[in-house]
């Protein structure tokens, strides 16, 4: 065999592994897609009758968003209000009755509660200072709402598995959500979130544009 015949034999050999990874990867991407797809199914099935009277959202990354801060707090306070309290009451049970299904439970590795707010604090002397006072006051709203959580009687029999993954995140106005012409919305902005991070959703390429993850 000649050296360029031989260099053309492992060419083909080369292009064939590459075919081959490339199709695995694909396929396991494809996979992984689907096992989140599951879940968001499942948090659309249980909540989408809840949506519209509660103010609240689910996005693709499987994010549940409270979007009325009316609701949430008062301003500049850390007091869940009646209303919230009740919403929570309903949710909590349900939520972690859905992602605690024997085929989640390996998948879900984090339960984020976030607290987001605008960049608006009050007469603050500068930018630094609202991003401060905003990040100790949503900060605080996160751990109210981890405190309700944990001493809901509701929660008790998720409370084994869910309590080695849910943290609670105040982060100001790091993620501000934007208008179409690219301005801060102040109100959208002031939210709370409950993220679940899985390893489906990571592998596939659910959460490639969010720097937090």
């Amino acid at each position: 065999m000649s050296v360029s015949d031989l260099m053309a034999a492992l060419m083909l050999i080369f292009m064939f592994i590459a075919i081959m990874f490339i199709r695995t990867v694909v396929t396991e991407e494809a996979t992984y897609r689907e096992e989140c797809d599951k879940i968001y199914r499942v948090l659309q099935s249980e909540f989408e009758g809840d949506f519209d009277s509660w103010d609240v959202e689910l996005l693709e990354d499987l994010t549940i968003r409270f979007r009325n801060p009316e609701v949430l707090f008062e301003s500049g306070a850390d007091q869940i209000r009646p209303h919230f309290i009740r919403i929570l009451e309903s949710f909590i049970p349900r939520y972690f009755g859905a992602i605690q299904a024997p085929e989640y439970q390996e998948d879900v590795k984090e339960i984020r509660i976030e607290g987001h707010t605008s960049s608006v604090w009050t007469n603050a002397e500068s930018t630094d200072d609202a991003y401060y006072n905003n990040m100790y006051l949503s900060q605080r709203r996160t751990q109210a709402i981890l405190r309700f959580i944990l001493n809901l009687p509701q929660f008790d029999p998720y409370a084994p598995w869910a309590k080695k993954l849910i943290t609670a995140n105040g982060l100001s106005s790091s993620h501000l959500i934007l208008d179409k012409n690219g301005r801060e919305d102040q109100i959208r902005s002031r939210r709370v979130e409950f993220r679940l991070m899985t390893t489906s959703c990571r592998k596939a390429g659910v959460y490639d544009n969010d720097n937090r993850y």
